[in-house]
């Protein structure tokens, strides 16, 4: 028998996993959105989104699921986007700062 609450944590951490740096860029370039848009709608400062795009830091709750969010929203609307160039380094994406 399988408990179901530990199903719930398995599934929370795998949709807890960022795309790579260089997707989350391309996905926002794809949707015409500027950094500062992101920060707005997410209600962090620009800054926080070009380190999060480089790869230098990751969101944190609670705007870890609001960025999440936005990601998985811009990633149905632009599949091509949310595809990684190939070759491109694929960082696990947990915890972090900004």
């Amino acid at each position: 028998m399988t408990d179901p609450d530990r199903l719930k944590r398995v599934d929370a951490l795998v949709d807890d996993v960022l795309p790579p740096p260089a997707v989350r860029a391309q996905l926002r370039l794809a949707a015409g959105l500027t950094q500062q848009e992101v920060a707005e709608a997410v209600g962090v400062k620009r800054l926080a989104v070009a380190r999060w795009e480089l790869g230098q830091t990751h969101p944190r709750r609670p705007h870890r699921a609001v960025y999440m969010h936005l990601l998985k929203r811009l990633a149905e609307r632009f599949p091509e986007a949310a595809k990684p160039i190939e070759g491109m380094p694929t960082p696990v994406s947990k915890g972090g700062s900004g």
